[in-house]
Order: structure tokens, then sequence, then C-alpha cells
């Protein structure tokens, strides 16, 4: 058992049919750290509250929160999320599958219904998850596609209208070859954006077939040497100093700052968010953060472009549940082009 009394032993490559004692496969951890805390175990399989959906888990998701749920940085999300370790034990959040069972004040969904959203846990064989963090999954999409959706395109899209965007505006998209934008680079464009997205030299085939009209080379190209101005900065990656992206703003521009991986290990990136919104009321500029929201309304919105083929997942890699650990791996790197998918 673990520290919680809850049976934890280590999985067979089973079905949980086979099991007949409720339990199911998940990637479970024990404490925060690097993807050698991840193993495949076996649990008991959760029960939908009143207000809950079972998700029969066909794909989920890798993306940055999960990342921070492993590692447990910054530690100022462990005030949140569990001190030493994490207080679900089983990770992952983009989740596409088929409905098992639903709560009893669950009304939009019953059994046998093929949904995509954020799960409580999705790298398991089973989770639950709210009813309104769930939509209706495109019938144009697989599972692995509709599973790297919810996170990064939900948030690409708050993003987008953090920016307050108009069609024609000129956007840079620090980032573009990311999870998260990846599809920032598609919304801006059917947004009516003329979109430079920036990545590295070899991402930069990915970042045009993704629809961007001019791409930087950060290793070569300085997007803040004041040759270009831009009414929207998206700041997925890379850390920029507030004073680069001022440069590179017009002078009503705005900035949203949503990434940065690499702050203290304290308040990671999470203290550039908040150094941007204490200098933005003296400036002309406006610097903004981003905290993503989980919710239905947007899911369904996303599920209309998908379904118009409008919007398109670019899915990089995909590991079966078993290897979860190297998908993590892979992610740490800084190697995908896009998402990874989990498939079970």
């Amino acid at each position: 058992m673990d520290s919680d009394g809850q049976r934890v032993t280590e999985a067979p490559l089973m079905d949980d049919a086979q099991s007949g004692d409720g339990s199911m496969r998940a990637i479970v951890q024990d404490a925060y750290g690097s993807a050698d805390v991840l193993r495949l175990a076996r649990i008991p399989k959760p029960e939908p509250k009143a207000n809950e959906v079972l998700i029969r888990v066909h794909a989920a998701g890798m993306d940055h929160g999960t990342w921070h749920l492993t590692t447990g940085k910054p530690y100022l999300l462990r005030l949140v999320f569990g001190l030493r370790k994490p207080k679900n034990p089983v990770p992952g959040l983009d989740v596409a599958g088929t409905v098992a069972a639903v709560g009893s004040a669950v009304t939009r969904f019953r059994p046998g219904d093929e949904v995509f959203g954020f799960g409580r846990g999705s790298y398991a064989q089973y989770t639950v998850a709210l009813e309104d963090k769930l939509a209706h999954k495109p019938g144009n999409l697989s599972f692995e596609q509709a599973a790297v959706v919810p996170v990064s395109a939900s948030t690409a899209l708050q993003g987008l209208r953090a920016g307050g965007i108009t069609a024609g505006q000129k956007v840079l998209i620090l980032g573009a070859s990311g999870g998260v934008g990846s599809y920032a680079v598609q919304l801006a464009k059917a947004s009516g954006l003329e979109v430079t997205g920036a990545c590295s030299t070899s991402k930069m085939d990915l970042v045009r077939a993704l629809g961007a009209d001019h791409v930087i080379d950060y290793t070569r190209e300085d997007f803040a040497d004041g040759t270009r101005k831009y009414e929207v900065i998206l700041d997925l990656a890379g850390n920029p100093t507030l004073a680069r992206l001022r440069r590179a703003l017009t002078p009503s521009g705005t900035a949203v700052v949503a990434g940065g991986e690499e702050g203290g290990p304290w308040t990671g990136g999470i203290g550039r968010q908040f150094r941007a919104l204490a200098l933005s009321p003296f400036i002309s500029q406006k610097l903004t953060m981003l905290a993503a929201r989980e919710g239905s309304e947007d899911l369904e919105y996303l599920a209309g472009l998908l379904d118009a083929g409008t919007l398109t997942p670019a899915i990089d890699r995909t590991y079966p549940l078993h290897q979860v650990p190297d998908a993590m791996r892979y992610f740490d790197a800084g190697n995908a082009r896009g998402k990874i998918a989990v498939t079970l």
C-alpha cells in the first residue's frame, strides 16, 4: 500500500477485464521528480461522483501542466497539489475515450458516448472528469488526435483572446512549434491575423506547414532587433525578458506572457508573469499573463473548428501506456514537434 493506504501493485501488461477484481492499469508516482518516478501499477478503478463521468481511456496527451505536476516544480505549485507528493498519484490531464458510466446529476452524456476533455489522472485505463470539462469528440478525429487537443488548444485560444486580437493585426508567437504554439498558429490564421512564428531550425518546416506567414529561426535571428513590430505577442517559450518583448511590440501592443519553464525553482515562470502585471499600468503597452481555464465551452468551440478542418492536431509521436516515462523524457528534452499522445 502507499502512504495513503491505497493498494498499489506492480501491473502486468493485461487488460482490466482479465483482472476480475475492479482494478486497472495506471501510471503512478509516489514522489515528485524526473520521469524515473513514473511506474506502471495496478490500482482500484475510480468511481464517478454525482457530477462526474467515468471514461474508458483510449488516448491521453502530454503537456507542460503534467510535466509540472510530475516534477513538482515550481515549488509554489506544491501548496495546491501536495507538499511531498501529488495528492493524485496518477498523472495526465488530456483525455479522449468512451463514457463507461455517469454520475446521478450528469445530463449531457451517457454510456457509449465518445468524449474528449480534461481528466483527473488520464494515464490509466479509466479516469473520471467533471461533466463541465468534457465535450463530444468530433467524429472526424481519432482518439489520439482528440486527446492532444484540450489543454494546449484551450490555452492557445485563451491566450489569443487575452491579446485582444482583431483581423489584420500582426502577431508573433514564440514557441510556435510546441503543443500550445502549434494550435496558436492555426487559430491566429483562422482569425485573419498575419502570423510570425518563432522556433528552432529543425522545426521551421512544421510551423510553415501550420500556416504561419513568416517563420523566425530563434537560433539565428533576434525577434527583438527592432526591424519588426507586432500588435500582439504570445510568449509561450524561451523566457525573453520583458524589455525584449517590449522592443518587439508596437507602442500600444499587447504581450501575453504564458510560458517560461526556466525561472527559479520556487516560482518558475510565474515570477516573470507577475512582474509583467506589475509593470503594465505604468507603460503604454499592455503586458498580461495567462492562467488557462478548463471548460466545456471552449472545447465545444474547438470541436467545431476541428470538425470543419480549420484546426488540425500536430502529433509528433505516440507511446503506449507503459512507455509514459520514455514519453516524458522525450518531452522534457524539448524534441517534440507539436504534441505527444499516449495510447491504451
